[in-house]
């Protein structure tokens, strides 16, 4: 992490998990455990349907409230899809963009994933764009050209003033809900490779205003190795940002870097 130039964000991703009763219950049982000044931005991106109850119960905590996706669209006729400024209007700040997930069972594109984080930054939301490779292109040797064109391709008509409020995620897919993790070193590596093609397509300052997060199971125990590594500004957490002990542990190591 490198405080000076950027923020450190600790975000949970809780992909289709909890209710609103259980988000409530979480807020009740997190809150005590919070830092009082956390040296991050904690943020939970949550299931739309929960955002409202979610922020009542978070209210006089220092999380904010995001979302996991949203369309490209400003309005029309895709029934059951959410418009960025709907999520605006909510007081929405952050927004996940690009989760393989996405990609893999909803067929999200380079393409649709550009429009997305266009369509957030004209809502003034701040996009957590995911990135990442498979096994298999890890063993072919192509993650670093992978990566360059996937941010390219989401960053494609993004202004360096506009890429300050944008977050990079790289998520390599084969360490996402395995419990297998990028080592520190292959995670600073690939996070290095993504600000230097930042900095060639805009400028020195402006790649290292962007904080880029590490999405592939950071939890409690490897975190602080993670978060202590120069390119590294954060996690994306899966699974332990379920859990307020498990979260609250991560958050902490954010204070140490």
């Amino acid at each position: 992490m490198n405080r000076k130039y950027r923020k450190t964000i600790i975000a949970g991703n809780w992909k289709m998990n909890k209710t609103a009763s259980e988000t409530a219950a979480f807020a009740d049982e997190i809150a005590p455990m919070l830092p009082k000044k956390p040296e991050c931005e904690i943020v939970i991106c949550l299931p739309a349907l929960n955002i409202a109850a979610a922020q009542k119960a978070m209210r006089g905590t220092k999380i904010r409230v995001g979302a996991e996706t949203m369309h490209e669209a400003a309005s029309g006729a895709f029934t059951g899809e959410i418009a960025a400024g709907m999520l605006a209007d909510m007081g929405v700040k952050y927004v996940i963009i690009g989760h393989s997930e996405r990609r893999q069972y909803y067929n999200e594109t380079d393409l649709s994933v550009n429009k997305k984080v266009r369509a957030a930054l004209d809502a003034g939301l701040v996009p957590i764009v995911c990135v990442g490779e498979s096994l298999e292109q890890r063993e072919l040797g192509v993650t670093t050209e992978l990566l360059d064109y996937q941010v390219s391709a989401a960053l494609s008509g993004v202004t360096a003033k506009e890429l300050r409020h944008v977050v990079i995620a790289y998520e390599p897919i084969w360490a996402i809900g395995t419990g297998k993790t990028a080592t520190a070193e292959q995670a600073q590596e690939v996070c290095a490779n993504i600000r230097a093609l930042l900095r060639r397509k805009n400028d020195a300052r402006t790649a290292r205003a962007v904080s880029i997060l590490y999405g592939g199971s950071m939890n409690a125990k490897n975190a602080a190795e993670l978060l202590a590594q120069p390119d590294i500004d954060g996690g994306l957490i899966g699974g332990a940002s379920l859990k307020p002990a498990d979260f609250t542990k991560i958050i902490e190591a954010a204070a140490q870097g």
